[in-house]
């Protein structure tokens, strides 16, 4: 399309530059050369040459204004003298370079349009034209004016075109490109979710396999039958493990409504089961309606909170309160456990510390020496616009 462009520019340049031949080649065969002749000739080629100056095809920087102007002015001029002067050969026209004009005008020199139209009527009654005449003459010069317009309209119009083009190319380019970075984030953040419901759900499950199979190991030699039924249990935890991790791969996160304290509840009997610790509750009688992924954080939370107590703080009494306010859900989960002497967010806060963060809440740890010892594991999520059940 740029070469439309540029095939436009040289043609009327080449249409004006044909103009101004002719005329010189009419101003140099006169019959005998006289100082008028040169003076023609000069005066020609200064028409021809320096409005060149501010417009050139190819050229980046150009002055249509000033373009416009000296045409007029020169190329103008010569027209008049070459109408009223006896002594040229021929008269010229004005069409190429009014046409010129046209393809080069600005709204700055919109007002050579009437000009090119009267400068037959200044040299009508020294011919003595009749107002036909001079009008028919002006008519033409302004449909090659117009003719001009016209093609300046087609190369900007071929020129936006080319533009558009590009810059749809180019959005194109930024939207594959954008596309791309988003497929890849989401596979990202896709992995990165899938590797924390492992380790928060089936990490818990498999410390409790762990103690479990060792509270049976024991058992073994002194109670068999106690540790047959402990060994039957832990292999219904197994399958229940198994059909959790099923659930995780095949993306049951879909947002059913289901009772986060019924939940809770299933989740400390499993783990009073199959570790023997002592956990008590403290749940609220009226249950909110949440959303499904805090309700997943809310357990996933719990479950952390109660494997880190046994594995790392060895802990014999656990307590779990959960608490519902007008704005917000509150969780608390003690134990009476061996202090932290240095809080250090592994792999399992910090995935618990960006789950509750992700949902607008806060995640904190305390830990006291004394007698007893307490650690605590203290959550607060915000609850926007939920009713309770049953409300209107």
């Amino acid at each position: 399309m740029n070469r439309i462009l540029s095939f436009m520019d040289w043609g009327i340049f080449a249409l004006r530059l044909y103009h101004y031949i002719l005329l010189l080649s009419q101003a140099l065969t006169v019959s005998e050369f006289s100082i008028r002749t040169l003076l023609d000739v000069i005066w020609l080629s200064i028409a021809l040459v320096v409005p060149l100056l501010f417009w050139f095809p190819g050229r980046r920087t150009t002055n249509k204004f000033w373009f416009c102007i000296l045409e007029l002015l020169l190329g103008g001029s010569y027209y008049v003298h070459s109408v009223i002067d006896p002594d040229l050969t021929s008269k010229a026209d004005y069409l190429l370079p009014s046409l010129t004009m046209g393809y080069l005008l600005t709204k700055q020199t919109l007002w050579i349009i009437p000009v090119i139209v009267f400068i037959p009527f200044s040299f009508q009654s020294y011919l003595r034209l009749s107002w036909e005449q001079a009008l028919s003459i002006g008519t033409d010069n302004l449909l090659f004016c117009f003719i001009g317009m016209w093609a300046s309209f087609v190369a900007k119009a071929y020129n936006q075109k080319n533009t558009l083009v590009a810059e749809v190319e180019r959005q194109n380019k930024l939207l594959t490109h954008y596309s791309a970075e988003i497929e890849k984030m989401t596979l990202l953040e896709e992995r990165n979710r899938m590797s924390k419901e492992l380790h928060d759900t089936l990490g818990h499950s498999f410390i409790s396999l762990i103690l479990s199979l060792d509270a049976s190991i024991a058992l073994m030699d002194s109670k068999p039958a106690e540790a047959k039924d402990r060994l039957t249990r832990l292999r219904t935890l197994a399958e229940n493990n198994l059909d959790e991790m099923r659930n995780i791969v095949h993306e049951m996160g879909e947002e059913e409504e289901s009772s986060l304290i019924r939940q809770v509840e299933s989740l400390v009997a499993r783990f009073r089961e199959h570790t023997g610790t002592v956990l008590t509750l403290s749940l609220p009688e009226t249950e909110r309606s949440i959303r499904f992924e805090v309700r997943q954080a809310v357990l996933r939370v719990i479950q952390e909170s109660l494997t880190n107590a046994l594995k790392h703080g060895k802990a014999s009494q656990l307590h779990l309160e959960l608490t519902f306010s007008e704005s917000d859900l509150q969780l608390s989960v003690r134990n009476n456990g061996n202090p932290i002497d240095k809080l250090n967010y592994g792999f399992g806060l910090t995935t618990m510390k960006q789950r509750v963060e992700r949902l607008g809440g806060r995640l904190q740890l305390f830990s006291v020496k004394g007698t007893p010892a307490m650690t605590e594991v203290r959550c607060e999520i915000p609850l926007k616009g939920m009713m309770p059940h049953g409300e209107n």
